[in-house]
């Protein structure tokens, strides 16, 4: 049985949040707010608990997990930015993107997209999120947590704790969220490419 916390969705509590840390360093799989629904994550280099969220939500092998960053400077040691898109990055973040860019060697092979070496990097918005990853002080793995057969993100968390509270460590209370995901551009090219139109104003890169 999970661990279910009511943390603050404006003043996340630090005691809680790093209570949450620990379970994610233990190699726990939480289930967290952002800014775009809740997701689940776990510790990058946790290859058990990135299979039990692979489990959860019936992903196959070449799924693109994205790494969930604090700022700019922690993104920009995964990912190969230039000054112009890190120009783009920059004024749109934190926010509900998330941004397809060449990945370091800091990535693991496993986390790559296998032809474009790329990956998938955000830096949310939501207070809990960035708490979370101020205390981790490095990246989470992060998926949407959107179930087999569903097209919508999971929004309600005491729904979320009734039906995953057996198969997570942990379930972040954050309020009810919307249900939209991420707006995802490609930013490898000269030209930023609107692959995914979610809860980001794709307009802003056309």
């Amino acid at each position: 049985m999970s661990q279910l916390f009511y943390i603050h969705p404006d003043n996340p509590q630090p005691r809680l949040i790093n209570q949450a840390v620990d379970v994610l360093r233990k190699g726990g799989v939480i289930i967290y707010p952002t800014d775009s629904g809740y997701a689940l994550g776990c510790m990058l280099e946790d290859k058990k608990a990135m299979a039990c969220i692979c489990h959860i939500r019936q992903l196959g092998s070449n799924y693109n997990f994205t790494l969930m960053c604090r700022d700019l400077s922690e993104l920009s040691s995964y990912a190969y930015v230039d000054n112009i898109t890190y120009r783009l990055i920059k004024k749109n973040t934190p926010g509900n993107y998330t941004f397809i860019l060449k990945a370091t060697k800091e990535v693991p092979r496993r986390l790559m997209n296998d032809k474009r070496k790329t990956i998938g990097l955000r830096v949310p918005s939501n207070p809990i999120a960035l708490a979370l990853l101020a205390a981790l002080n490095e990246p989470m793995i992060s998926t949407t947590l959107m179930l087999p057969g569903n097209d919508f993100t999971e929004s309600d968390p005491q729904e979320i704790s009734d039906h995953l509270s057996k198969r997570v460590d942990l379930v972040i209370h954050g309020g009810f969220l919307g249900q939209q995901p991420t707006t995802v551009v490609d930013l490898t090219e000269s030209t930023p490419e609107v692959v995914r139109e979610g809860a980001g104003d794709p307009k802003l890169f056309r």
